[in-house]
């Protein structure tokens, strides 16, 4: 039971990341499109997938990699993550230049852009945060507050964005990607939420 319930575990995620991307890379509105704005796009999806990763890694859900090997490989994933933003960016300025501007000053009559402004700023201070946690000795309570908040947005924003997008992504697979996000991140919050409390708990039981 426990290696179907792992296979069936890795199928659900892998699946759900590799139809995103065989559609995407399927799509009929790809046909006249220049290398640079393919590369942008596809770098917006497997910026998604990593988004989905994320919880599933910090809270050890993925079989195999448990909680302290996990969250050794989240740190590493959030790195590739503001890395595959900034080439989905950095793509569209290169495709589109004063679209992207209008995004950045949320000037863009497009309501997905601004969402998508949003999840990048809060990627990039949740990476930022995440670097300087220990130069700054950031005190943990703190630290977890602060790099939840930038999740949730990341989150909301980038769920929002693509759902709101008519792109390369199918709709079936990009709304069960998202609902993927949304679920393994609400999940995850909660599992080390309730684990913080039992285990500021415990020091008190003793001392009853």
């Amino acid at each position: 039971m426990p290696s179907i319930r792992a296979a069936l575990i890795w199928a659900v995620v892998a699946g759900a990341i590799v139809v995103s991307l065989a559609l995407a890379a399927t799509s009929p509105l790809l046909a006249w499109r220049g290398p640079i704005y393919v590369v942008a796009g596809f770098a917006g999806v497997v910026a998604l997938a990593l988004v989905l990763l994320q919880p599933l890694l910090a809270a050890g859900y993925l079989p195999g990699l448990p909680v302290p090997r996990g969250r050794r490989v989240h740190r590493w994933v959030g790195p590739a993550l503001v890395g595959a933003i900034i080439i989905h960016v950095a793509g569209l300025w290169l495709t589109s230049p004063p679209d992207v501007v209008d995004a950045l000053l949320f000037n863009s009559p497009t309501p997905f852009s601004a969402w998508g402004v949003v999840a990048m700023w809060a990627a990039f201070a949740a990476a930022l945060l995440a670097a300087l946690r220990r130069p700054l000795r950031i005190r943990p309570r703190a630290w977890r507050l602060g790099h939840t908040g930038l999740v949730v947005l990341v989150v909301l924003g980038g769920v929002v964005h693509a759902l709101l997008i008519e792109g390369t992504m199918g709709s079936v697979s990009k709304l069960v990607l998202c609902a993927l996000v949304v679920s393994a991140t609400a999940v995850a919050l909660f599992d080390l939420r309730a684990w913080m409390l039992l285990t500021r708990r415990k020091p008190q039981d003793r001392r009853l």
